[in-house]
């Protein structure tokens, strides 16, 4: 927030890229931070929609889904909201009774942020998505499933966009950028490092934060996450990257 209130920038927009549920140490608080930031003032913000958002609505319209749900981290957001996985995970009911007690614990606000989460949002040179697009199809013709789920097609082709796509979804340990993407997911949830992408007429910088990472034996019931070394803080240029050509 203080670089965006420093910004000189007449026009300030705030696009994040999904995911902002399971895996992580507490999706209803993250759900609950981004539900309130739209009353900011002076900012455009977009909020935009994950195949994480989509399993979760998913489960809460077809509770027949909570078991692949949880095998991606839908049990720690069913924590998060004081829920477990069923005792009796192979019975249908069981996972009904679970999905009917999330809806009750989902407020209102929380339910509207997560049903108007956009699919996908253009600004000047630049498409943003989750997932990343298909290529050979326009910008405006992209398939929801694609904007969400896409991987290997969009990340292995050389063709182009009519915009540089900004995309999460696939983590890597640096930021991945050429003439036609720039994907931006560090993987928090597991490092620690949180990315954000700065654009600013033609010059683009990074802004990263790091926290908690999860321990090494965190997916053998050991410690989930580990100390953290040093402040905890948001740095600021960490890294650039070269302008638009």
């Amino acid at each position: 927030m203080a670089d965006l209130r420093d910004a000189a920038a007449t026009r300030r927009v705030v696009v994040f890229l999904g995911d902002y549920i399971d895996r992580g140490p507490d999706s209803r608080g993250v759900v609950r931070r981004l539900a309130g930031l739209s009353q900011v003032q002076d900012i455009e913000w977009h909020f935009l929609k994950g195949n994480h958002e989509q399993a979760m609505l998913g489960f809460l319209q077809d509770p027949s889904t909570g078991p692949k749900w949880c095998e991606y981290g839908g049990d720690n957001a069913l924590r998060s909201y004081g829920l477990r996985v069923p005792e009796l995970a192979h019975r249908a009911e069981a996972w009904a009774r679970v999905a009917a007690d999330l809806r009750h614990r989902l407020t209102a606000a929380e339910m509207d942020f997560l049903e108007t989460l956009e699919l996908s949002v253009s600004v000047g040179d630049y498409f943003f998505s989750h997932a990343g697009a298909r290529p050979g199809v326009a910008l405006d013709r992209q398939s929801p499933q694609d904007l969400m789920w896409i991987r290997q097609p969009f990340l292995d082709s050389a063709v182009g966009f009519e915009r540089v796509v900004v995309h999460g979804h696939t983590p890597a340990r640096t930021v991945q950028a050429d003439s036609r993407r720039i994907g931006i997911d560090t993987k928090a949830y597991d490092t620690g490092v949180l990315t954000g992408l700065r654009i600013q007429g033609r010059d683009r910088s990074l802004l990263q934060s790091s926290g908690p990472r999860r321990g090494p034996g965190a997916r053998y019931g050991g410690e989930e996450y580990l100390p953290v070394d040093g402040d905890v803080g948001v740095v600021i240029g960490t890294g650039r990257l070269e302008p638009a050509a």
